[in-house]
């Protein structure tokens, strides 16, 4: 267990709490998407809060944004690599060129993860519009009915 005074769950309590399986939780430990913050003596998982904002995290991709999870874990990769960048340049220790050099880096991952939710973004635009012209056909072929019909005695 972890020498913090911070309340860790069982992967059942976790589970529960994010409002997934222990499988799923298992199955994104397996992926390399989660890592329980710490274990029991008998090698247990725990998680706390942090894993549950990380579940969510995960959840949120895929169903708000419909990445599938092999596209969730660069994205997690990036998000961990700016916090570890904000967390350096938050420190005030680096220098002004180290500064520089971390904003840089964080630029580039950013512009990174932009294109990545700009081709999803597209991915639907491009879906919406078929859907778009095929109500446009059947409100046509709806109208085409409704004059054969007053037509027709």
């Amino acid at each position: 267990m972890t020498a913090s005074s911070e309340r860790l769950l069982s992967i059942g309590q976790a589970a529960t709490a994010a409002g997934v399986t222990p499988r799923t939780l298992r199955y994104y430990e397996e992926l390399g998407l989660l890592r329980p913050s710490a274990h029991s003596v008998g090698g247990a998982r725990r998680y706390a809060d942090g894993d549950l904002a990380r579940i969510a995290r995960i959840r949120e991709l895929q169903q708000l944004m419909g990445f599938n999870l092999d596209e969730i874990a660069p994205i997690l990769a990036a998000e961990d690599s700016l916090e570890r960048i904000r967390s350096e340049y938050r420190s005030g220790k680096p220098t002004s060129r180290r500064r520089r050099e971390l904003l840089a880096e964080a630029i580039e991952i950013n512009n990174r993860l932009r294109e990545r939710v700009r081709d999803k973004v597209s991915l639907i635009a491009g879906f919406l519009e078929e859907l778009d012209a095929k109500a446009v056909r059947y409100r046509q072929l709806v109208e085409e009915i409704d004059e054969g019909a007053v037509k027709r005695p």
